[in-house]
């Protein structure tokens, strides 16, 4: 690790000849450009440090990741371009409604450290399919939970690749489709090198770039246009009150964008009031957000695999402490972004800006030295890659260890399990980059979907199987087909929505199961028909109640 740090204390200096004017959109800029090269080199040769030697490597980072390690690594993993550009999109484009996906995605973690983190790492599987096929004694439900699993590791990886797409086409000047096979082939060789020790460790680097990136462009907005720059999680919010009651041009002096645009604000009650009709959005929507947000988190295939990385089930409650911890100081800071962003793009010559782009635009505009926004950007390319890897050891996974290994060949070699485990993330890159090329919705969006489907499926087999011993193999079954059938229906209405499809009841499935929030729906009616359908068939084999009073509740 201390190699990995010199080398990156050695490479910065280049950063200093890369200065240069960067703008909006179109040529390719030096300076970003540099540092974007010397990251991305710097991903790989941890990679290579630290590459997977054996299966465990591979699938559980060998179990030998600190507490505090293991936090960086799930903040890493979990700030992903969702958090580090989606967030301030969202907010930027909506106003508070956005905060449904930040109290929707921190609640998760609350409620992963009640009730799962050390439960599960104490079952001591590697995968979700893993435990879902020996909790409920099915090879069936272990092949389902393991393409459950892929299904959802690529919804959430789609958006992670627009995310690259975005930074590279904007570093590099390049055309969005080619910007997202240039990032997606570079995350994909790490993670095929590194498996999830590799992973892991680069998540802790990235975790660095990642929050001295965003938080370095707040305390300069913040110091340049008079805002309590000392804490500008604070200080942004008098900007807050300035939006809600609209600017006149003469009230702020100062408060010119990098083009020297002065600028009005009307009133704008959306900024400080979730549910105001300019937001274009109602209280359901907003609740529906946050609590499919909140259980999808605790069912991520990604997240739950990072519990079993940790030597011990106490480390596994206080990885996910101290993940919150580092995730807080970002989910803290990304409105700044979108609230200066509203007001420095508020100009008819620069009119409403690409969400997803936001973070970076705002820095822009702001006048902040193109080498820091430069950094900005890397930043989110480090939020992507980040979990990209993760989701994609997390995919490879199920499909080598939970498919290969446990169904199809039990016999296989090590050496076998990894070449397969490899083939599968080389399987899942070529569908993402795929996906990614349509540019569906935005990144927080198409996140959300993957969200969604795992609070519908994975959650209610976690919940229940941990916590009710009474959950058998038909109640899993029963659960998982009825949550699984309210995500199939609303991800169909929203691709032939995307496709200008009308079909029977659409206005009244995209709003009531809407590809963001169906699992409000979803999760409750797989929890319910579980509890009743394993009430009605054989109960649990006695050794799986045994195990788990013994051996996860002890």
């Amino acid at each position: 690790m201390k190699k990995i740090i010199l080398t990156a204390l050695l490479l910065a200096p280049v950063f200093a000849f890369a200065a240069g004017n960067v703008q909006l959109e179109g040529n390719f800029k030096v300076g970003p450009a540099i540092i974007l090269i010397c990251i991305l080199v710097l991903f790989v040769m941890v990679g290579i440090v630290f590459r997977a030697k054996d299966t465990t490597d591979f699938y559980a980072a060998g179990r030998s990741i600190s507490r505090v390690g293991s936090g960086m690594a799930i903040a890493s993993n979990w700030m992903s371009a969702a958090s580090f550009l989606g967030m301030a999109a969202l907010m930027y484009g909506t106003g508070y409604h956005g905060l449904a996906y930040v109290i929707g995605w921190t609640g998760g973690y609350v409620l992963l450290l009640i009730l799962m983190a050390g439960q599960i790492r104490k079952y001591g599987k590697y995968t979700a399919a893993d435990f879902i096929g020996d909790r409920f004694y099915s090879q069936k439900l272990r092949v389902v939970g393991a393409i459950v699993a892929i299904l959802i590791s690529i919804a959430y990886c789609v958006g992670q690749f627009g995310g690259i797409g975005l930074m590279f086409k904007w570093i590099l000047g390049i055309d969005y489709n080619l910007a997202v096979l240039i990032g997606g082939t570079v995350v994909l060789s790490y993670t095929l090198i590194s498996g999830m020790l590799g992973v892991t460790k680069n998540m802790q680097i990235q975790y660095i770039i990642i929050i001295i990136s965003f938080l370095i462009p707040l305390f300069i907005l913040t110091y340049k246009f008079d805002y309590f720059w000392l804490l500008p999680q604070i200080g942004y919010g008098a900007l807050v009150s300035d939006i809600v009651t609209g600017i006149p041009a003469p009230e702020i002096q100062n408060m010119v964008n990098s083009f020297g645009h002065d600028f009005a604000l009307t009133a704008s009650p959306e900024y400080a009031m979730p549910w105001d009709p300019a937001s274009g959005q109602t209280f359901f929507q907003f609740m529906a957000i946050a609590f499919s947000l909140m259980i999808g988190t605790a069912g991520l295939p990604h997240v739950i695999q990072r519990f079993y990385v940790v030597p011990k089930s106490s480390d596994a409650r206080w990885s996910v402490v101290w993940g919150l911890f580092f995730i807080c100081i970002l989910y803290w800071s990304a409105p700044v972004y979108s609230t200066f962003g509203a007001v420095l793009s508020s100009h008819y010559e620069v009119g409403k800006l690409a969400k997803d782009a936001i973070v970076v635009y705002t820095a822009q505009l702001g006048d902040v030295n193109p080498l820091i926004v430069g950094f900005l950007a890397a930043g989110g390319v480090s939020a992507a890659f980040s979990t990209v890897s993760g989701l994609l050891v997390a995919g490879a996974s199920a499909f080598s260890h939970d498919i290969y290994v446990k169904v199809l060949r039990p016999e296989s070699s090590p050496k076998q399990q990894l070449r397969m485990a490899r083939y599968g993330t080389i399987f899942m890159a070529i569908i993402v980059a795929a996906l990614a090329l349509f540019n569906f919705a935005l990144i927080a969006q198409l996140v959300a979907v993957a969200f969604s489907l795992a609070g519908c499926t994975i959650f209610p087999l976690f919940l229940l199987g941990i916590w009710w011993s009474g959950s058998n193999r038909s109640g899993a079954i029963a659960g998982l087909i009825a949550g699984g059938s309210v995500a199939l229906i609303s991800i169909a209405y929203f691709i032939a929505g995307y496709f200008n499809l009308t079909w029977p009841a659409h206005e009244f499935i995209s709003y009531w199961l809407g590809a963001w929030y169906f699992a409000w729906f979803g999760a409750p009616l797989a929890i319910i028909v579980n509890i009743v359908v394993s009430k009605m068939t054989e109960p649990t084999p006695f050794e799986i109640k045994k195990f788990l009073v013994e051996n996860v509740h002890s």
